[in-house]
């Protein structure tokens, strides 16, 4: 585009200056005289003859001929030139495969848009160069530090000072609104007057012994009271760790259950599990084997708890499915996700004097952690003469708080009611270096990095909003509320959201955990991504070696920052995590989560790796932000629905003499894939630079994630309603794990509970399908 557009003013200029050469006696018209003083010079000299008037003006009139001719023959080279160049810059913008380069395609070619200071068109790559120019790894250690200076849990004066400091800046920025959007929400924190605890007591519950907790650590939203039971340890508390203890004939009910951290559950998981095999308590620890605790070398010690939330669910579990602005007006209710039994976080010391007195069977090899003195084995029983057990106490104390979320936006130019949302959690149970710090730091210098951009010609063509969520702690409450109080408006104008949320982990390897409509955009950015520990080389290049980019991309988990987005709202969102290769960083969730800490894990680069996410995140907003149609891959969820088809398929034959036919969910999932591709195809032979054109395609492609939200269970008891991210029986997980009951175990199967779930599923898809092909008179229904 630049050469063209040099060649456009070239190919002008030079045509302004033959036409005033003409008019004026310029170059054109000096040569005449000459060329006809040599032809006449000439003819004298071969025929005397030829001096008189009449042969004088035949040669004039040859001369005359000739320039005319060449005169024409300029005019039509210049008008066949300009013709040429118009047509390619038009054809130019048309073209798909020209687009995807990224490079070449103006940011502002839409009529009216914004000029770049020079008065030229700003190019994506130019705009690639201004987001690593203005991203600053100083400013990102700098803010990491003022935050993470001390504990800021939400509605604290120390959390507020922080919430103030974030909010100024904000406002010192350039940018065309900022605002807070508050809540009162119930968090649940320990009690002041009444500490939880741990005893040994004996048959008739007399208390034998008083096992010392770490007063700061608990389990929020935890059930309140005591619970006294026997001990048996449930290695990771996933369902198949239950499921072995059965095979196995331990006992569960009325014991207390020993889970240890990690496993890929997070702690409401674990605590839901318990809960179901019939445990009435439960206690987790970090097992050396999963949480480094060597504190010569950047470990826990062995006294430390690691405390989390227990709430199955995001947001206020006191108002689900609704926001909570000033809910004491409203009939009290509660999320089905909260548990019914106690949980509290115990150090890897008290989990080694409880599990090293247990007696029962062997545990399996693979349960087997690293305990100081601890021979693995089930219980439920203690050694020793006389029989014993455990009684626990939790009393935390449930609070209102208000929580303000902090927003600061930057408005599109063409289509400013479409929102890239750019978000991270700012309270902390302690310093939170990695918990809170580390998000709000990179989105404060994201915040001022395009705010920077915007003031040297950055035009967006959708707007930009960055925020700072309050709650986080307690199951992304303050983002989880904003999203249940403005859910009517989001699923129309929210185009995808980007959590920094813990966001380095280490510097080693990239985990991105995302929706697979933004998938895609990840190879994108990767490629022009320097790798933070491997100078020179790119994240593509290092990702490649372990297998490819796809292999680095995961799903959506439930305490992900994201995961409400997108199950509940209706949203794609993506989180992004550098981790390390050998080790975890072990002081998520504790008291030790400080700076010092996770630069010594880092070995300096802290901020080289919070750079890397930056660039990463920035490149992905810049080219949602900036192509004429959303590069969102609603082809994804046809692969998803044809491997439910083989799923089905293999368990046709049962099904049919059952009476079930799967006829409905293969024409549904037929139907979506067709209107994915025709939709696809609709936008390649279009002219995308068609301003209304274009956002009709948007609004299609941006409701995607929206469409699969079921609109047949209850928001208030079933939130995250999303058939493929979401929780619950109207899931495609919940529908595969009963269809694997037809071989494992067929009396189990229950014939009405399946076809619900086969019904829910089928109009859920169908929906999407009828939605994605745009109008009604589009849509195919044949019988």
């Amino acid at each position: 585009m630049d050469s063209s557009s040099g060649l456009i003013k070239r190919s002008t200029g030079g045509g302004a200056q033959a036409n005033e050469g003409v008019e004026e006696g310029g170059g054109a018209r000096r040569q005449v005289p000459h060329v006809e003083m040599k032809l006449m010079e000439s003819e004298e000299g071969s025929e005397a003859g030829l001096n008189n008037d009449i042969t004088a003006l035949m040669l004039r009139q040859q001369t005359d001929r000739r320039k005319a001719a060449v005169y024409l023959l300029l005019i039509g080279l210049l008008i066949f030139t300009i013709a040429f160049l118009l047509g390619y810059v038009a054809f130019r913008g048309m073209c798909r495969l020209c687009r995807d380069e990224g490079d070449l395609l103006p940011l502002s070619d839409a009529a009216g848009a914004d000029p770049s200071p020079e008065g030229g068109v700003m190019y994506m790559s130019e705009l690639r160069e201004m987001l690593k120019k203005y991203l600053k790894e100083e400013r990102i250690e700098n803010t990491l530090r003022r935050v993470s200076r001390t504990s800021h849990p939400s509605g604290s004066s120390e959390g507020n000072a922080v919430a103030r400091e974030i909010l100024q800046n904000l406002q010192n920025l350039r940018m065309d609104h900022t605002w807070t959007d508050s809540h009162y929400a119930t968090l649940q924190f320990p009690s002041r007057t009444q500490q939880n605890t741990l005893w040994l007591v004996d048959s008739e519950g007399k208390e034998l012994e008083e096992i010392p907790l770490d007063s700061e650590g608990y389990c929020a939203y935890s059930a309140t009271g005591t619970a006294t039971g026997g001990v048996v340890y449930v290695n990771y508390a996933r369902r198949e760790d239950f499921e072995q203890l059965r095979t196995m004939g331990v006992a569960l009910n009325g014991s207390i259950a020993i889970a240890r951290v990690g496993g890929g559950l997070s702690f409401a998981e674990k605590v839901w599990h318990a809960q179901e095999a019939g445990h009435v308590g439960v206690l987790i620890y970090p097992d050396p084997a999963d949480v480094p605790q060597d504190p010569r070398r950047l470990g826990l010690h062995s006294n430390a708890v690691i405390s989390d939330h227990v709430h199955l669910g995001s947001g206020d579990p006191f108002t689900p499915g609704f926001p909570s602005f000033n809910h004491t007006q409203f009939p009290s209710t509660q999320s089905s996700g909260l548990p019914i039994i106690p949980a509290q976080p115990i150090s890897a010391n008290v989990a080694s004097k409880l599990l090293s007195q247990l007696s029962g069977v062997e545990c399996p090899r693979s349960w087997q952690g690293r305990l100081p003195y601890v021979q693995c084995v089930i219980g439920p029983s203690f050694t020793g003469p006389g029989e014993r057990r455990v009684k626990m106490g939790v009393f935390n104390s449930i609070k209102p708080v208000l929580l303000n979320n902090i927003f600061a936006s930057i408005e599109g130019k063409i289509e400013p009611d479409h929102y890239i949302i750019i978000g991270a959690q700012r309270d902390s149970w302690g310093p939170g270096a990695v918990k809170s710090g580390v998000g709000t730091a990179i989105l404060m210098e994201l915040a001022r990095t395009f705010s920077n951009m915007v003031e040297n010609g950055f035009s967006p063509k959708r707007s930009l909003l960055f925020v700072s969520w309050d709650g986080g702690d307690f199951g992304n409450v303050g983002a989880t509320e904003w999203l249940e109080g403005y859910l009517t408006m989001l699923h129309l104008k929210a185009v995808a959201y980007f959590s920094l949320d813990q966001a380095i982990l280490g510097d080693d390897n990239l985990s991105v955990y995302t929706s697979p409509l933004l998938a895609e955009l990840i190879e994108g950015a990767i490629k022009q991504v320097e790798h933070p520990k491997h100078t020179g080389q790119s994240i593509l290049s290092l990702v490649q070696r372990q297998g490819g980019w796809r292999d680095i991309v995961k799903p959506l988990y439930l305490n992900s920052g994201g995961y409400s987005f997108t199950a509940f709202g209706g949203v794609p969102s993506m989180e992004l995590h550098f981790t390390e290769d050998a080790r975890t960083y072990p002081f998520v969730n504790t008291q030790l989560d400080s700076v010092g800490r996770l630069q010594e894990l880092l070995q300096g680069r802290l901020g080289s790796v919070g750079r890397a996410v930056g660039e990463l995140v920035g490149l992905m907003v810049l080219k949602l932000s900036h192509d004429h149609i959303l590069p969102l891959d609603v082809t994804c969820y046809s692969s998803t629905a044809l491997q439910l088809s083989s799923k089905l398929s293999l368990h046709a034959s049962q099904l049919q003499s059952r009476g079930l036919s799967l006829q409905w969910v293969f024409s549904a999932r037929g139907d979506y894939s067709r209107a994915a591709k025709k939709l696809q195809e609709a936008i390649k032979n279009s002219d995308i630079q068609d301003e209304r054109l274009a956002r009709l395609y948007n609004t299609r492609i941006m409701r995607v994630e929206y469409y699969f939200l079921s609109q047949y269970v209850s928001v208030v008891e079933t939130p995250f309603r999303h058939v493929f991210h979401g929780r619950g029986d109207h899931t495609l997980n919940a529908l595969a794990e009963h269809l694997s009951l037809l071989r494992s175990d067929p009396h189990l199967f229950d014939e009405a509970r399946f076809r619900r779930q086969l019904a829910l599923f089928t109009w859920t898809l169908q929906g999407a399908a009828n939605a994605l092909s745009g109008d009604v008179w589009n849509v195919d229904n044949h019988l």
